[in-house]
């Protein structure tokens, strides 16, 4: 398969899935370990992940731009405050578990049971809010709680940093439209600090033995933009009817199949 044609299918499936509850590392791992897609660098997995980011700031330039001219408001400043105080624990956190070493491997195995465990995770939760009235208002302990969840997404690859946020506010009581907008505002400061990280160190200390070809992350990075522009649009007005106990049948599913591959699909 030539080099480019990889790198468009897997920059649709980042497009696709950085935004869904349904883990983007655990699908594009899934295609470079099934070996129906050539392996990329950690760095081209990450950097990916800023077309996702540039999506999000077309969708929701108005709203950006909208809080921040309303800064001098107190509810524009007490969310952009929430905003930064998740970040700030995701920030923290991600730097100290790295530099312990605390990350999983990502191998196909751990993420098989993260989305696996996701899955019904997000049955569970959508089962205990059946029939409750939620709410349109981030509180600071929803804030809390959205960073601590992306910090978990950060550490066990295949949780989903979209699904994590989303599903810890609706279960602390956040209608599904409210945390999905704040799971994708504060996507935008995590994707963008993840793929600068990458970068700079990629640039002082290049990976041995791992070559990476600008050329191709920027055509991985473009193709994830528009996808994930056109996933972005749609799930914002799906999730005003719709509950997310679909993605976790499909995660289920899915990491049924992963378990499989890695049972016996690479042991053969």
């Amino acid at each position: 398969m030539p080099e480019w044609l990889a790198v468009v299918l897997l920059g649709i499936i980042e497009g696709v899935t950085e935004f869904l509850p349904v883990s983007s590392t655990g699908h594009l791992l899934l295609a470079e370990n099934s070996g129906l897609l050539p392996p990329q660098s950690e760095l081209f997995n990450v950097v990916i992940q800023d077309g996702a980011l540039l999506a999000v700031l077309v969708v929701f330039a108005n709203r950006v731009i909208a809080l921040l001219s309303r800064l001098h408001e107190r509810d524009s400043r007490n969310y952009v405050m929430k905003l930064a105080l998740a970040f700030a624990i995701t920030a923290v956190g991600g730097y100290v578990a790295k530099k312990a070493g605390l990350a999983l491997p990502k191998d196909i195995g751990p993420i098989a049971w993260a989305t696996l465990i996701g899955g019904v995770l997000i049955l569970l939760i959508e089962w205990s809010v059946r029939g409750r009235r939620l709410g349109t208002e981030v509180t600071w302990t929803i804030a809390i709680a959205v960073g601590l969840a992306q910090l978990v997404a950060a550490v066990f690859p295949g949780t989903s940093r979209a699904g994590a946020t989303i599903l810890i506010a609706v279960l602390l009581g956040l209608g599904r439209p409210a945390a999905t907008d704040f799971s994708f505002l504060l996507g935008i400061p995590t994707l963008f600090a993840a793929g600068a990280y990458e970068i700079y160190g990629e640039l002082r200390h290049p990976a041995a033995g791992v070559h990476t070809s600008w050329s191709m992350v920027l055509l991985g990075t473009i193709v994830s933009a528009v996808v994930a522009f056109l996933v972005v649009r749609w799930l914002l007005q799906w999730v005003r009817t719709h509950t997310f106990v679909g993605f976790g049948w499909y995660r289920i599913a899915l990491g049924i199949v992963m378990l499989g591959l890695a049972i016996w699909g690479f042991q053969s």
